[in-house]
């Protein structure tokens, strides 16, 4: 990725022609490294992970231009250099609505190398038929919830500060949930919802400082990667876990919904998972 990268250079909150044929220049990448270098871990990161992307809205014709459906997933490692864009990705796959394809399996190479080569590495590609209910089922999350912690807020501003550990120190190994995550996109500052779960040993943390630490994201400006990484570093720093995953399952917006995921772990995928507001 050039270092003369602009946020400006995106198409994301601008008005964009929808083209009907095939095109992957459509595809834009975001350096990870911008939101690295203000966590202090360009070079090197804390966590591992994978970014799990699922489309809702995958069409294409097939070789006799009989239209085909599909539901997509998209596995980045969070080693790669770049972070697909949303909008310019939802454009791409919309290039295809009227495109020609032998059978499955040729579209499937086509997305895994026009989206490798933008993330810079490997993307691994899943297409599901719609009737597969079991692979895109939604669950409950796992552990308990905090959002039931009846607390009074009288501001909203990013505040890393208000995570700590329980006054009792006591040393556990738990899963925690909140749905009371929101953001705002970067460019567009349009709401971004999502479920968090945390998983972690250690001395245990303060659930009502890590519930009002969530909240305080509710009028923060970033991608969603990026947030899931704040998270993870801001827990990492202020608690000193033995081990952390944090994942954020985001609603879809635009027949996308993003699902970052970093661990201490190495070698661990990320979770399959959906709620029901996916």
């Amino acid at each position: 990725m050039s270092d003369d990268f602009q946020l400006s250079d995106l198409s994301l909150g601008k008005e964009t022609d929808y083209q009907t044929g095939y095109s992957s220049e459509l595809l834009q990448a975001v350096p990870r490294s911008l939101n690295r270098q203000e966590l202090g871990c360009t070079d090197s990161q804390p966590f591992h992970g994978e970014d799990v992307w699922h489309a809702y809205e995958l069409s294409w014709l097939n070789g006799r231009g009989k239209p085909v459906v599909a539901l997509g997933r998209f596995i980045l490692d969070s080693v790669t250099p770049n972070i697909i864009e949303s909008k310019s990705f939802k454009l791409y796959l919309n290039s295809l609505n009227q495109s020609r394809f032998s059978d499955q399996q040729q579209l499937r190479s086509l997305l895994e190398n026009d989206l490798s080569v933008v993330a810079g590495g490997k993307v691994s590609v899943e297409l599901f038929a719609p009737e597969d209910n079991l692979s895109f089922a939604s669950q409950g999350l796992p552990g308990e919830c905090i959002d039931g912690i009846d607390i009074s807020i009288d501001e909203f501003r990013l505040s890393p500060e208000l995570i700590s550990l329980s006054p009792d120190s006591e040393a556990v190994s738990e899963t925690l949930h909140s749905h009371l995550l929101k953001s705002n996109c970067l460019i567009t500052k349009q709401p971004d919802w999502a479920s968090v779960v945390i998983q972690y040993s250690g001395l245990k943390i303060d659930r009502e400082g890590l519930l009002r630490y969530l909240i305080s994201f509710r009028m923060h400006n970033e991608f969603h990667e990026q947030c899931v990484e704040r998270i993870f570093c801001d827990i990492l720093n202020a608690c000193n876990p033995k081990q952390l995953s944090v994942q954020a399952l985001y609603t879809r917006r635009g027949g996308l919904d993003i699902n970052p995921f970093r661990t201490s772990l190495k070698n661990t995928a990320a979770p399959l998972r959906r709620v029901n507001r996916q």
